[in-house]
């Protein structure tokens, strides 16, 4: 050891060359390290430097990851196996580094001074290793379970530790004997242990202990899973295998993390917006604790911001993301940098192999990191979407339950669902991204530096053509969006229309309409088309600039570089360097004028968002609620009320005593604030002064029943405990027992949305029930009798609300026009115009005898008056949305039951429908291919081709170019040589446009023929399908999946056949450079794939739970907006939040693993396609001495460009089969059964039949469906010409069925129907309906003119329809009108009144007059005028006719023919009146219930 000893110069000064001329050693010595077959470097560099390395980093993380352990505990884990074991590898470790440090002393002392080097670095890693041992005790006390800043430590001390480790075998070899034998085994010891680390802090330890105890049946497995797994989103894998091997279901989901729930993050939202509120006016209580919500700051007037507030939740976590972004955005530089070492590698022959092998592997490592960083920088963005969804969802809920009427009326329920849908989603969209607003310039900024550089100020050039293809790009961007709004009122004008007909499909059907109305549809749908075609010109033109423009920059570059001077050579390495650093703009360029307009869209949501919250809320304290006079239970002094502080009182002066246990009825004509002084009890309406006070609980029965999408039980209990006895007992009371015994399910009927499947009386008793089972204190009953028939009005009022009901001892407010209940309540209050003109006993009021006995005089005539009192509150709106949330608004019909047997149907024929969809059948590529034209299809493949070729032939043409002999310093033929690069690279712009041009047409020819056939098929479907399909679905159709037919598949198509033909020509230029690169495709292909299916089957489903599961979220709160007040009065606010936080939290849950999956995608993806660019690059470097430069800058840069599009086309595919179902869709729906012909040839009846309008049933039975019973049977009768029949039986007799017969909307099972003679079933459908007249039960009525409403063909004039409307008393209402006949009736004849719609369905019948009319009698809705004027008409215009009425009261037959009583589906007596009611038989009994016996 003594030489060695000597030639160590024993001075301390030279530390090992001083540290600043280390580097300098390194160049020194660049002939021992750099230009050698065999590399190696210096002693000095590996002692100091590489050593090194690993502390720096560890010792720089430690401050940041301290402060984050110390942020987050999770519990302390239990010492394990492998605990101990590292933490004893760790201690050796530090034994080890200090027992150098500890020989270099022994050295000293025996006079061999060892250079202090031998002392500074065992000393660093020593402590260094020390550090690392107590950090993974310190991990192990916070609950963490794999350490990320450690597993890198112990990588880069591994990497760090290869070099010297080599360079020791080495120079032991080449010496052939050991120096420094025990430095040399303490490194290999060092060496070992560090590998074992390595390895040993890959695994995870146990979940922490005394963690919070989940009780998650199925939690995350992201929480618990290691650094690694996380960092590759590896975790997700099983959720992937499972997708591919099963339909997910909801159980397989994973619960949400803590983080992301509902619960957690609007708490810190509202916790953040809470500084905003300290305003004067309402002090709304969110509900959270006592938070408020409100976002105005009355006192300094100045809006507080709601973006500050989600900048404060959200902003931090955003941040990191950020960070990542950054790294990702650096390190795409790298790589065009290494290529232009590559091909100087490639060019310089002598250059040692390893140099080319280097390369190639940081080429490899770059873009893994790239990649891993990217993903990353996702997760955290797209999470942090997620949860702005939540957070303002959550917010927009918890506000709507809050704020006043006035504020309600000034945005729809409409509106604000879309507030919760649209708004939110586009903060999620916008989040995505919103990096790019300083990526993008970073990114140009860096791009041009490095060009500059390569190109000098010639990419000046190619830059400037970048900026033009801006504006234009814009431009079409601005125009297209014209043109989405234009389709988009067609489309909605479409789906509205449709709407209607499938609501009024019966009357179409009754009348024989449908022609007309098809036509109607056709006509806006060809317009809609005509659109379209612009807008696919336009998406063209912008794909062909696309495409086109990095060709275009490189064109000009090169053009400019080449010709500015003779001496400007372009190499292989300026070219294809260059190409990839334009490649790395066009995605910056192309991403800032999408994120500026993003940017304005979200502020317009901003702002409309930030309006609704700074809404009024209601005053909780405008009712007291704990003080009042003893022995009352409500009382109003002097009190005023208003709908709105602006708006004048609706109710003035009013004082009221109510005592304890009084029934109290209000009494008062239309309008004259009845129900105005519920909502005041209520603490709904604007207190102007006095003093209200409701001592205890509150039960309220609006004047519309509100109902909620739920079973009919949950509906009754309303979140009370169940129980048994008193459920009976109030069933019994609210005589709903009956109405169970028809409901399919009983009491655990789905009630669809509004109470859809119920009637109207049968709401209102559900409602009544609700409040009885509540047993609250005080009863607000806002005329619950007004919606039922008479006697059961008699049996609630008996049972429940009288002195002797369920409700006795109870205090009852009670709004009622029934007069004859007066005289049982105690007290009675009389309103007029907002105010109390007298109150008393029913006796005191008749003595005063003013206004109150005034009112019983007209009303007393006929008790069975029913007025329609408009509510001013809960006018039903009609949600109509944009257009997304009107798709999900008609999902939810998809999953809304409609007779019990549909929905058992449905249930167990969801389950085979997704397994069936779920291998999306080549069948329907093929018929979606054939809708477009089987020509096309092979002309647009055969185009692709050729566009790649020419893409080919241009780049192949550079490479030549590069290679190009330089002679005295110039390259000659330039000109030549741009003239063809750019002749090939137009033809490719050319080719493309002409592609995307065929492709849009077929995709709107495809959108044409399948919409037509849909619509055709729809108009001739029978009745009974539209009775067990809900509207929603064939809504469904017609609305989503014709959109997706019109707009989402032709780009995907487009898109698929991009990237695939991209991907497969990047195959070929590696292959045809270097053939051995074949080798490999095949393994990357099998990964490719499999990861391709594995995602493909998981993401889709996971897409359809997530929109499946969506739908709820804006039912319920569209529900919860129009039932708050009977949310709030029976103090169910929170619970309701709760119910809305889980319905977010069960989307999310689909949602979150939907974002994860297409990272787990993304990361293994970019794997196959960074081996690609591996294998090109090492293949390069094998082939070296055959291939020339421009070669391999042509694969390698090829190589580079293959992730995005093996990436995107996995995309394609996905979005594809996810898609191309809706043409499934459609195809069954347009290939349900018919209804027969509308017209036989040869088979019409004569022009002027039916003339004697003779009826005649022979052995007649029919039902509704196959497989149900029958509802008439074996019925026998004739009718006259000209009879007036009368046709009476119980509900449920079969009388409606009746008149269905007779238009043939149910067919016949057996026996006959013969009018005139004919046997009605053997003409054409329309020859028959077009020749009967009906007025039906409901009068429907069409949005359109009122003439359309009319005569919808034109097949009257002007005269003519004059005078039908003049018999049928609507002549002074139109004529007062100024549009007269053109007057436009809104949807469903909102704008006119029952009475008046009833009336126009006279004036219809009176148009057609043919001889037999069909008179469904109307049922409780109409007023006894209207009613007089319809029998009066028809008395006097129809006498001579055959009428066939169905009545529902009496006294309009007891004149007519004869009358006709049905029971139970056959004929139970057919006579004149007065015979029927002599026999004393079924008519005598109904005669006599009625009075008239």
């Amino acid at each position: 050891l003594d030489t060695t000893s000597s030639s160590r110069c024993s001075s301390w000064q030279r530390f090992c060359l001083s540290v600043n001329k280390l580097l300098l050693s390194f160049f020194q010595d660049s002939n021992l390290s750099v230009h050698t077959d065999n590399p190696d470097l210096t002693p000095c560099f590996q002692n100091t430097v590489l050593a090194w390395i690993p502390s720096i980093y560890l010792w720089s993380a430690l401050p940041f990851y301290l402060l984050y352990l110390k942020h987050n505990k999770r519990g302390y884990i239990v010492l394990s196996v492998l605990s101990r074991f590292k933490t004893l590898f760790g201690v050796l470790l530090w034994c080890v580094s200090w027992a150098d440090l500890f020989y270099s002393f022994h050295e000293l002392l025996q006079n061999r001074t060892p250079p202090p080097v031998y002392f500074v670095t065992p000393l660093i890693v020593g402590i260094t290793m020390l550090l690392a041992t107590l950090l993974i005790q310190y991990e192990r006390l916070r609950g963490v379970q794999s350490s990320g800043v450690l597993i890198i430590f112990w990588f880069l001390s591994v990497l760090c530790a290869v070099g010297p480790f080599r360079s020791k075998i080495m120079t032991t070899a080449a010496q052939g004997h050991v120096n420094e034998r025990f430095r040399f085994t303490t490194f290999y010891i060092y060496f070992a242990l560090i590998i074992m680390e390595l390895i040993l802090s890959c695994f995870k330890e146990k979940p922490p202990f005394f963690s919070p105890v989940s009780t998650d049946s199925n939690p995350c497995p992201e929480l618990t899973s290691g650094f690694l797994s996380r960092l590759t989103f590896w975790w997700f894998t099983s959720m992937a295998i499972l997708g591919y091997k099963r339909p997910i279901e909801d159980k397989d989901l994973w619960s949400l993390n803590e983080d992301d729930t509902s619960k957690a993050i609007v708490q810190q939202l509202t916790k953040e917006a809470q500084p905003l509120c300290t305003s004067a006016k309402g002090p709304g209580k969110l509900l959270l604790g006592n938070q408020k919500l409100c976002l105005e700051d009355k006192k300094h007037n100045r809006k507080p911001s709601f973006l500050k507030a989600l900048l404060r939740t959200f902003g931090a976590y955003f941040l990191i993301g950020s960070f990542f972004k950054l790294i990702q955005d650096l390190l795409a530089f790298v790589n065009p940098q290494l290529l232009s070492a590559l091909i100087g590698f490639i060019k310089n022959k002598d250059a040692p192999a390893w140099w080319g092998f280097l390369i190639a592997a940081l080429m490899f490592i770059c873009a893994v990191l790239q990649t891993l960083m990217l993903h990353q920088h996702f997760q955290y963005s797209f999470v942090t979407g997620m949860r702005l969804r939540t957070g303002i969802t959550g917010v927009i809920y918890r506000k709507s339950l809050v704020i006043t009427n006035s504020a309600k009326r000034s945005s729809t329920v409409g509106e604000i669902v879309n507030l919760m849908s649209v708004d939110a989603q586009r903060f999620m969209d916008l989040v995505a991204f919103l990096n790019m607003l300083w990526s993008a310039p970073l990114q140009i900024f860096l791009a041009l530096y490095f060009l500059w550089q390569t190109l000098g100020p010639s990419v000046l050039a190619g830059v400037a053509v970048m900026v033009l293809l801006i504006p234009f790009n814009a431009a079409i961007a601005m125009k297209t969006r014209a043109f989405q709004v234009e389709q988009m009122r067609y489309k909605d004008s479409r789906i509205k229309l449709m709407n209607e007909i499938l609501g009024g499909i019966k009357v179409l059907k009754l009348y024989a309409w449908e022609p007309s109305f098809s036509e109607k549809v056709l006509e806006i749908r060809k317009n809609e088309l005509r659109v379209l075609k612009k807008s696919a010109y336009l998406n063209s033109l912008s794909s062909f600039a696309w495409i086109s423009a990095p060709f275009l920059v490189a064109l000009t570059t090169f053009a400019v570089y080449v010709s500015v001077d003779e001496k400007n050579i372009l190499d292989a390495e300026k070219a294809f360097v260059s190409l990839s650093l334009f490649n790395i703009l066009k995605f910056p360029l192309s991403m800032l004028p999408q994120v500026i307009s993003y940017i304005v869209q979200t502020s317009v949501s901003l702002k409309r968002i930030q309006q609704f919250l700074s809404h009024d809320e209601l005053d909780p304290n405008s009712v007291e609620t704990k003080v009042i006079a003893p022995g009352n239970a409500i009382s109003v002094a002097n009190a005023s009320f208003s709908w709105g502080k602006e708006l004048k009182p609706s109710l003035k002066d009013i004082n009221l005593l109510v005592p304890t246990g009084a029934l109290v009825a209000v009494v008062g004509h239309v309008g004259c604030g009845k129900s105005s002084l519920m909502s005041a009890l209520l603490g709904e309406m604007e207190k102007l002064e006095g003093e209200v006070a409701v001592k205890g609980s509150v039960a309220y029965v609006p004047q519309q029943a509100w109902i909620q999408n739920a079973t009919l039980k949950d509906n009754i209990l309303f979140g009370q405990a169940p129980n048994e006895q008193k459920y009976q007992n109030v069933l019994e009371a609210c005589a709903l027992k009956t109405d169970l015994e028809v409901l399919p399910g009983g009491d655990q009927t789905e009630i669809g949305e509004k109470g859809i499947n119920l009637s109207g009386g049968q709401r209102q008793r559900v409602s009544l029930a609700r409040a009885v089972y509540s047993n609250s204190d005080i009863y607000l009953l806002d005329d619950p009798l007004s919606a039922v028939d008479s006697h059961v009005a008699r049996h609630i009022f008996d049972k429940v609300i009288g002195p002797d009901g369920v409700l006795k001892g109870k205090t009852r407010i009670l709004v009622t026009h029934g007069i004859s209940f007066l005289p049982q309540v105690d007290h009675i209050v009389v309103l007029g115009d907002g105010k109390i003109s007298e109150m008393g006993s029913y006796q005191d009021l008749l003595k005063q005898n003013k206004a109150f006995a005034e009112f019983l005089r007209n009303y007393a005539l006929d008790e069975d008056i029913r007025e329609d009192e408009p509510t001013v509150l809960e006018e039903e709106e009609e949600v109509l949305l944009a257009e997304d949330t009107l798709s999900i608004h008609t999902d939810l019909a998809d999953n809304e039951p409609v007779t019990n047997e549909a929905r058992k149907q449905f249930l167990s024929c969801t389950n085979q429908l997704w397994c069936v969809i779920l291998q999306v059948k080549l069948t329907v590529f093929w018929q979606y291919m054939k809708a477009v034209g089987p020509v096309i299809c092979f002309v647009i493949c055969f185009l692709y081709c050729c566009q790649n070729a020419a893409a080919i032939g241009a780049n192949v043409w550079l490479s030549d170019w590069t290679n190009e002999p330089v002679i005295n310093g110039t390259q000659h033929n330039t000109a030549m040589r741009i003239g063809v690069y750019a002749a090939l690279g137009l033809l490719q712009g050319l080719i493309v446009l002409i592609t995307s041009f065929t492709l849009a047409m077929g995709g709107i020819k495809a959108a044409r023929s399948l919409h037509a056939a849909l619509l055709e098929n729809k108009f001739h479907t029978p009745q009974s399908f539209y009775d067990t399909t809900p509207t929603g679905r064939i809504i469904n159709r017609f609305s989503k999946d014709i959109y997706v037919i019109d707009e989402v598949i032709p780009p995907s198509i487009l898109m698929f056949l991009g990237t695939f033909f991209t991907s497969l020509s990047t195959m070929i230029v590696i292959i045809a450079s270097t053939p051995l690169f074949a080798v490999v495709i095949v393994p990357l292909a099998i990964v490719y794939f499999f990861v391709q299916r594995f995602y493909v089957a998981t993401s889709r489903q996971l897409k359809r739970l997530e929109s499946v599961s969506r739908s709820p979220i804006y039912s319920h709160f569209s529900e919860t907006v129009s039932g708050t007040s009977v949310i709030r009065a029976y103090g169910r606010v929170k619970s309701f939040i709760d119910i809305s936080d889980q319905k977010i939290d069960e989307n999310q849950k689909s949602h979150y693993p939907g974002i994860v999956s297409n990272r787990w995608l993304g990361i293994r993806v970019e794997f196959v396609g960074n081996c690609i660019v591996l294998f090109a690059a090492l293949f390069a470097v094998i082939g070296k001495n055959s291939l020339n430069p421009g070669l391999v800058g042509l694969s390698v840069s090829y190589a580079l460009q293959v992730t995005l599009s093996l990436n995107f086309m996995v995309r394609a595919t996905s979005e594809l089969e996810t898609n191309i179902v809706a043409v499934e869709r459609i195809k069954e729906y347009s290939e349900t059964e018919t209804e027969a012909p509308w017209a036989i040839e040869g088979k019409s009846p004569p022009q002027d039949w039916p003339s004697k309008g003779e009826v005649e049933f022979v052995n007649y039975s029919a039902r509704y469906r196959k497989g149900l019973d029958l509802v008439l049977k074996g019925l026998n009768l004739q009718v006259h010409g000209g009879e007036k029949i009368g046709i009476v039986g119980r509900t449920g007799a079969g009388k409606s069925s009746m008149t269905l017969c007779l238009f043939r909307i149910l067919e016949a099972a057996k026996g006959e129907i013969k009018i005139d003679g004919v046997k009605i079933a053997e003409i054409g459908l329309h020859d028959l309906r077009s020749r009967l007249t009906i007025i039906p039960q409901d009068p429907v009525l069409f949005s359109g003119t009122l003439r359309m409403n009319l005569d919808p063909f034109n097949k009257y004039s002007d005269e003519e329809i004059w005078k039908a409307l003049e018999l049928s008393h609507l002549k002074t209402f139109v004529s007062s009108q100024p549009s007269m006949l053109e007057y436009e009736c809104s949807e469903g004849g909102e704008n006119l009144s029952v009475g008046q719609r009833q009336l126009v369905c006279l004036a219809r019948a009176l148009l057609r007059k043919t001889r037999i009319l069909i008179l469904d009698e109307a049922t409780a809705a109409i007023d006894l005028e209207t009613d007089g004027l319809i029998q009066m008409t028809i008395r006097t215009q129809f006498e001579d006719c055959t009428v066939l009425t169905i009545a529902h009261r009496l006294n309009t037959i007891m004149d007519y023919t004869r009358v006709l009583v049905l029971d139970n589906g056959t004929v139970a007596e057919f006579d004149t009146p007065a015979n029927l009611i002599a026999s004393k038989g079924i008519f005598y009994s109904m005669a006599k219930d009625a009075g008239l016996a």
